[in-house]
């Protein structure tokens, strides 16, 4: 029987049960937080600098990033991915074709002989400097790419909890004082630090941002599009077609289904991306805006798709993936929001730097609609 003085136990989904739970798996993890205890990130130095789980209304509060709590605690290296899960993590681009670092040289770009490298899957990055709003991590890699061809680098992240008056910046609109919100920026760098330069013959990274959120029913991707872009509207076969059920366009806006039910994925181009793509959980009231780096100088992006390529600097800027069941197995109940800088054609010592922003807000529905109608041009109820 708990008595006054006892605390009460966490609710599983709240950030309170992953902080607890963290605290054990990953014991030299960073919070940041305001100055009320209300937004906070936590930050697991020990995979990557990867931000683990966000909330926006303190301990109590839903705790946004998916977490696989099975393998944070057994700590077991999966062949080809552990997904451990966490809100944002840090990766490299292409993930196939010629430049891919996923693929050993000659393999077939099938699911058997696709495995992320350590670097970016299970090794830690090291801490420069850390505070109650903002942590710096740095580390060192290097890669063979599918071609043979030697690629160093010294990778710089830093995330920094971002202030309402940011937020507002940001999504161009004050939030109403009736809303709880919580955001992050991360800044992303990536150094040749080799001999080489990186171009078409030797092969190019990008900086690959990608988010695990925790999938529901009723969850949808939305994505307003440039609709005078040139080309498909987006990519939508990474893993075979996704269905028309799942996906659809109107008006300038996309729509994708991000319940954890059928595995697939979905690109925009550079031509037809805007600066924002965010998702809605009816269920929980939360609307997420992701906010990054697109530059309007017709930078090529670097294909992922696995297969050889015709043109390896055609790819996309920006990606939606929702997990499902692949090969009899599923690796967790979340969808991915993802970003992509442009090809890093780097000189030795030169520098390529993306920024990607998330932003959770929840509450009262008529705030809501006023962010959803800035950001995406549409209402939440729209957003299904």
């Amino acid at each position: 029987m708990l008595n006054s003085c006892t605390p009460v136990p966490s609710t599983k989904g709240s950030f309170g049960f992953d902080l607890e739970f963290l605290k054990t798996s990953e014991p030299e993890i960073l919070v940041l937080e305001d100055e009320k205890g209300d937004a906070k990130v936590i930050i697991s130095p020990a995979l990557q600098g990867r931000v683990m789980t966000s909330t926006a209304g303190g301990d109590k509060g839903i705790s946004f990033g998916w977490l696989n709590y099975d393998l944070l605690a057994s700590r077991k290296i999966s062949k080809h991915m552990t997904a451990f899960g966490g809100e944002e993590r840090f990766w490299l681009g292409p993930e196939g074709g010629q430049f891919s670092v996923y693929f050993k040289q000659g393999k077939d770009f099938s699911f058997e002989n696709w495995q992320v490298p350590k670097e970016l899957d299970s090794s830690p990055f090291e801490v420069q400097s850390a505070t109650k709003t903002e942590a710096k991590f740095v580390q060192n890699m290097h890669f063979q790419n599918y071609i043979g061809n030697d690629l160093y680098l010294r990778v710089n992240r830093d995330i920094r909890l971002l202030t309402p008056a940011n937020i507002q910046t940001l999504i161009g609109i004050n939030p109403s004082g009736d809303l709880k919100m919580v955001g992050f920026e991360t800044t992303n760098s990536i150094t040749n630090t080799g001999e080489k330069p990186w171009n078409e013959t030797h092969g190019m990274l990008s900086i690959w941002i990608l988010s695990m959120l925790n999938a529901t029913e009723k969850t949808v991707v939305v994505a307003p599009f440039k609709t005078d872009g040139e080309g498909p509207i987006y990519t939508d076969d990474y893993f075979g077609q996704v269905p028309s059920s799942r996906l659809r366009n109107e008006n300038g806006v996309i729509f994708f289904k991000a319940d954890a039910k059928y595995r697939s994925k979905i690109g925009i181009s550079p031509a037809r991306a805007l600066p924002f793509i965010g998702s809605y959980d009816t269920e929980k009231q939360v609307l997420t805006v992701a906010q990054f780096d697109l530059p309007n100088d017709h930078s090529p992006y670097l294909n992922g798709k696995w297969e050889l390529q015709a043109d390896p600097l055609k790819g996309d800027a920006v990606n939606a993936y929702n997990d499902g069941i692949n090969n009899g197995t599923q690796l967790g109940q979340f969808y991915e929001i993802e970003s992509s800088s442009p090809a890093a054609a780097l000189q030795p010592g030169k520098t390529l730097t993306h920024h990607h922003r998330t932003i959770h807000f929840t509450g009262d529905k008529n705030a809501l609609d006023k962010i959803s109608l800035h950001v995406f041009g549409i209402r939440v109820d729209q957003i299904k």
